[in-house]
This record gives C-alpha cells, structure tokens and sequence, in this order.
C-alpha cells in the first residue's frame, strides 16, 4: 500500500497512488466477474500491488512509496500492468474509466469476503450498487495534526482538482450530463463528500469516535471524504478524484495535491489566516466541477462567483509555482497540463467518441486501449473465463 510520512518526515516527501479498475470481456467490452484474478487477489496472490474490490468486476492496485514524479510515473506503469496481468488470467482487460459506459451494477456481485459482506450490512443498496472507481493520493505527513491542519486549508482547493480528473459522463448506459457522475453517486454515502473544518486533532478524533458511535462508520478506515487522515498510514489521502484514463493525468493530479500539502503545511505552521467557504457554497462547487469538468466555468466558492476553468487551473499552479520549482517539479507539471488541455478529460474524449460513433462498446474500447497501452490479453483457454 501506499505508506510514507511519519515522525521527522517533511510534509509532501513522499506520495503513492491507488487506482480501482473495472473488469470487462475483450470482445464484448461487457462488465465480467473476474473469477481467478479476484481469488489471487483475496489471497495475495495476484501481485505485489494488486489487491481486490468490493465486487468481483473491479481490482484495486497500489503503488509504494515515491519521492519524485518520475518514480510515480514507473511505479503507476508497473501497477497498471501488474493488474492487467492478473485480470488476463481470466481473459480479461482492465477498463480506466470511474463509470462503465454501458454496464450497470446488476451485473457484479460483492467479492466473498467477510469485509465486504460486513459492508454490505452496515450499508445495504449503497454497497451493493457500488459500480464506480476512483484515485486516490496518499501524501505523506509527519503526524494526524498536520494532515487536519492541511485538511482544513484544502477544502477551497478541491473542486479544481476534480475538475482536472472526470471519467464517469456514463451511467446505466446512459449519458448522465457529468463529466464525474461517480462524485454525485458517492453524494448517496452519509460518510462522503467535503469535510468540515476540524480545527484540530483532538477535534477530528472526537468526531471519528461520534461517527463509530452513530454506526454510520465502523472506523476511520470508513471516512469516504474527499480528503482525510488515512487510518493505516501516515499520510493525508485525497480521495476526491476519478480513475484516471491516461497516466500522464493520474500523475499530474498526484504532483498537484502533493504540492498543495507542502504549500499548505508550511502555512499553516505560520499560522497563517485561510479561507472557510460556506458549507452549501462548497458544495455548488464540487456539483458544478462534477458536471462540468474543464469545459465550461467552474464556482469559486471563496469569491462566490463562476470563473473560466481554464483561469481557476492556472490560479491554482500559479499559487503552487514557487513549490514546483523549488522541488524541480515545475516544468513536468507544465508539460503535463499542456497535454491536459490538448487532449481534454477522458469524460470529453468518451463523448467525443459516443457522438461520432454513437456505439457505447467504441467508448469502452477506447478507455481500455488508453488505459493499459500495449497490455496484452491472454487469449488460451487456460486464460479464458470459458471455453
């Protein structure tokens, strides 16, 4: 998993990656059990980095712990590959989208585990319809008191982020009018969304204990926010984007909220004044980058207006421009953005293909050949989920 941070450690020094993939039939490009990949998974045995989901169509990697851009970018590739490895032990090939373009939850099954059929319990329809995939950014810190404090600097920040990252315009087979549907579905979860201000750590764990108390959570492993204090490492999780068709966008999504935590740490040690947008103008925002994504305009919820997307974009790595140079980051992340604009988000390339080819299965073929490039299928009967 993706570890780092801790006691001495300089906020941001280190960062990891975790990306869920759904599972789907070469052929058909239909959501598909991945019935061999998933038990390896269960059991360790499906790669280093390879872990397994809530259902049986989707598995999980992780990278470990990196230190520059250039080591996350290989890791990612070796993730991706590990995972499409496994999942051609069923004949099958990974799909980079948070959304399948045509599929729908009636086709999965939760994996049979006990944490899953724990899930299921505590959360009923909401677990069971769990058809999405997210990204998520581990970036290390030395203790939970920075990562609340950064937390709390963040919130004003994350609508941008997301807005970088949409892959999920489809739904049921359906074009949902989002860019990131994945973000309104998770709105369902009472223990998703933006946090709150927290004000500090004894703060925050006092209202973890209120939350395992209400038996909404079992732990703070369960805190679906945007952005929290991973449970199990030292590190500040940024949970709010989707998967990431292109690697190129995954990585410049990581480099963003790492350098968003080392700017923000260092503020806050200076105890600096940050702004605290309103709790229903926040959520204006995350609803219009959702929708929206890097199309249109976004909501600034501190100045309470619509700004031009590509304006909010270059305001948030103008703000972070110091950062970037001075960790050497600066011209990869430029780079990286030009390529973003040049290519848009994989929700704007999915439409784009819907609307030129009107087939649902050409958009999932182009998410899986984007996603894994070059990755092949092991098409023998002994790697095909049937004769």
């Amino acid at each position: 998993m993706s570890r780092g941070g801790g006691p001495g450690t300089e906020p941001g020094a280190t960062v990891g990656v975790e990306e869920e993939f759904h599972l789907v039939d070469p052929d058909t490009l239909a959501l598909t059990p991945g019935v061999t990949a998933v038990a390896a998974a269960l059991a360790g045995d499906a790669g280093e980095h390879v872990h397994p989901e809530i259902v049986s169509t989707q598995l999980e990697t992780a990278t470990g712990v990196c230190t520059t851009l250039a080591e996350l970018r290989t890791q990612l590739t070796a993730t991706r590959a590990e995972a499409a490895a496994a999942a051609a032990r069923d004949g099958l090939a990974l799909l980079a989208s948070s959304t399948h373009p045509f599929g729908t939850w009636r086709e999965q099954r939760l994996t049979a585990a006990p944490r899953y059929r724990d899930m299921a319990q505590r959360w009923g329809a909401l677990a069971h319809r769990q058809d999405i995939c997210g990204c998520h950014v581990h970036v290390g810190v030395p203790d939970v008191g920075t990562a609340v404090a950064v937390m709390d600097r963040l919130r004003a920040y994350l609508p941008v982020l997301l807005a970088m990252t949409g892959s999920s315009p489809f739904h049921d087979g359906a074009d949902t009018g989002y860019e990131s549907w994945r973000t309104v579905w998770w709105s369902h979860w009472p223990n998703a969304g933006p946090p709150e201000p927290m004000g500090s750590e004894q703060r925050f764990r006092e209202v973890v204990d209120g939350l395992v108390r209400s038996g909404v959570v079992q732990d703070g492993r369960h805190l679906y926010w945007d952005v929290r204090p991973s449970a199990r490492w030292p590190t500040l999780e940024f949970r709010l984007a989707d998967v990431c068709t292109d690697l190129d966008a995954a990585v410049l999504h990581a480099a963003l909220a790492r350098s968003l935590v080392r700017v923000l740490a260092g503020r806050a040690e200076h105890g600096e004044p940050f702004d605290e947008p309103r709790p229903e103008l926040l959520r204006a925002a995350r609803w219009r980058a959702a929708r929206d994504g890097l199309g249109g305009e976004l909501f600034d919820p501190v100045r309470g207006e619509p700004v031009p997307a590509r304006d909010a974009v270059a305001a948030l790595v103008t703000e972070l421009a110091d950062d970037l140079r001075a960790h050497g980051e600066e011209d990869d992340v430029a780079a990286l953005l030009d390529r973003l604009w040049e290519r848009g988000t994989s929700a704007a390339r999915q439409r784009a293909t819907w609307s030129r080819t009107g087939d649902p299965r050409a958009v999932a073929a182009e998410v899986v050949r984007d996603g894994v490039p070059g990755a092949g299928i092991d098409r023998s009967p002994r790697g095909r989920r049937r004769p």
